[in-house]
């Protein structure tokens, strides 16, 4: 599968917490339509199909998460 750049995700994220403030502080149409827009960029961005994973997922790629697998770890 083709993923976006990180700093494309970054954007995308930054931009739909912003909206998401917005949203929360006086939910106007314009900014509900936006969110959907960023929304379904961001899942088909992670290939993903809810914001929730889409989200998760962009964090994941963005620099600096340096996730660790630890499940092959012996005990």
């Amino acid at each position: 599968m083709l993923m976006a750049h990180p700093a494309v995700l970054a954007n995308l994220v930054e931009q739909y917490d912003t909206l998401r403030v917005l949203q929360a502080e006086n939910g106007t149409e314009d900014v509900r339509k936006r969110m959907d827009d960023i929304a379904y960029t961001l899942c088909v961005s992670t290939g993903t199909r809810d914001i929730d994973a889409a989200l998760v997922a962009a964090r994941h790629r963005l620099p600096g998460t340096n996730v660790e697998d630890d499940s092959l770890l012996a005990s």
